[in-house]
């Protein structure tokens, strides 16, 4: 029954990131804001709802492994998985934003993000705000700082012509999906956790984070068979940079997170390692380029992880 649980969690969050990001550009666009804003703004931060109200949902329910674990497990699944996944169906090229901006400045928030659970073991409301702000500060700094080529071509321009009606369905089902999809795998995650008698820690960073990377995923696929140019490495580097400044930064607001010493000892090592291993495999041995053969050896580090994880 938790496996059911798990799984219908997964599915509602799919289609509540499908309909919450539709919603969102589609009113954007009627009040005529530019693509760029879109892309680096509304839709990062829609893209992060399913992980959002998996952690503030988690917090609540005293599952503070939970909470911060889907953060970390989601940013290693978009860059091991999800960006693997589509290096090894499609060849991907790396920008110049990736070396100037992108990379540096997720590896900052990784740092901060790391200092700030070492420091007492909790990511309390000041530290917090502080993520939040940092996040102000990056999207202000990208708005005014990308070059013209950084840019949503994968957004669809029909939308501009959608009903108002329309519109409030989408975000009814979207409020609806994501709300319950993140309750249903929370509670699915943590019985399964205890029936198997594995942490909340290992459950949160694996499954749940698979789960709430998986609208990631399903965008990025839909992109790429629509022979789409929207897919890059800056774009799930930016969807990294909000699950730390917002999800993190929101939810410890909301309620501090005590950090388990499992996370401080095992799974912020793995974030960083892959943070690195994403800019090494955008150097070496082709400069500016991840294909198959990086995606295959990306996913198979993402599979030892899990392994070594559960073990």
């Amino acid at each position: 029954m938790n496996i059911l649980f798990i799984f219908f969690g997964f599915i509602l969050l799919v289609i509540g990131g499908e309909f919450i990001v539709r919603s969102s550009v589609a009113i954007s666009l009627k009040f005529n804001i530019s693509k760029l804003v879109i892309g680096m703004t509304i839709v990062a931060f829609a893209t992060s709802l399913p992980e959002l109200i998996v952690s503030v949902n988690a917090a609540l329910n005293d599952s503070p492994a939970i909470a911060i674990n889907n953060v970390i497990g989601s940013n290693i699944a978009n860059i091991a998985l999800v960006l693997s996944i589509i290096s090894i169906l499609s060849y991907i090229e790396v920008d110049k934003n990736f070396y100037k901006k992108d990379w540096p400045i997720m590896f900052v928030f990784s740092i901060f993000l790391v200092i700030f659970c070492l420091t007492n073991k909790t990511l309390d409301r000041y530290e917090g705000s502080i993520l939040v702000v940092l996040l102000l500060l990056f999207i202000y700094y990208s708005l005014n700082n990308y070059d013209d080529e950084f840019s949503d071509s994968d957004l669809n321009d029909k939308l501009v012509s959608t009903s108002n009606t329309k519109i409030i369905i989408w975000l009814l089902i979207s409020s609806i999906t994501l709300y319950f999809g993140a309750d249903f795998l929370v509670n699915g995650a943590v019985n399964f956790a205890k029936q198997m008698n594995i942490s909340e820690a290992v459950i949160s960073v694996s499954i749940v984070a698979i789960g709430t990377s998986v609208p990631e995923l399903a965008a990025s696929l839909i992109a790429l068979a629509k022979k789409e140019k929207g897919i890059s490495v800056g774009n799930l580097i930016g969807s990294n940079i909000f699950n730390i400044g917002s999800v993190l930064g929101i939810t410890a607001i909301i309620r501090p997170i005590k950090i388990p010493n499992e996370i401080i000892e095992r799974d912020l090592l793995w974030m960083l390692f892959f943070a690195l291993l994403i800019l090494l495999m955008a150097i070496v041995p082709k400069k500016n380029s991840i294909g198959k053969l990086k995606g295959l050896l990306m996913l198979f580090a993402y599979f030892l992880f899990i392994i070594y994880t559960f073990i």
